[in-house]
């Protein structure tokens, strides 16, 4: 089975909440150590915010990307400590998503999409869309139910 990047993946989960928690330490660093006057509050608001704006697009994300390991037979998903296994007549569509390098899986049966990367990078086409060259893209093409 070849199995997603996992770095990609917790850079990609986590991204957005560390990027808030940075933005609430901002805050609290502006609270304690400048005085507090009406421009350093209004300050400390932006950023909070935006940390707040952040920590939303951290929940929605984090629901959507998961690790996946493909094989010939199945597809299996990561999430955790669960494996959940999907065999290819269960696979609805399965899509590069251009600009992101990530890949979205449709199941038959489930609303959602789950994304997920490819075992290593995408190589550009022309700079805007990519082509997966890796073992897991030469793979999935093959196995394409498009």
């Amino acid at each position: 089975m070849i199995e997603a990047n996992p770095v990609k993946y917790f850079v990609a989960r986590y991204f957005f909440l560390a990027l808030c928690l940075l933005q609430w330490i901002i805050v609290t660093v502006i609270l304690l150590t400048f005085p507090a006057t009406l421009k350093n509050q209004y300050v400390a608001l932006v950023f909070f915010t935006i940390g707040a704006l952040l920590l939303v697009v951290f929940l929605v994300i984090k629901e959507k990307i998961r690790r996946v390991a493909v094989s010939k037979k199945k597809i299996v998903v990561i999430n955790g400590a669960k494996k959940q296994k999907v065999s290819w007549d269960e696979v609805r569509s399965l899509n590069l998503v251009p600009f992101l390098n990530m890949y979205r899986l449709k199941i038959k049966g489930k609303k959602k999409s789950i994304y997920f990367f490819p075992s290593k990078n995408i190589d550009p086409a022309f700079g805007f869309i990519g082509k997966d060259t890796s073992k897991m893209g030469v793979l999935l093409k093959k196995l394409d139910t498009n």
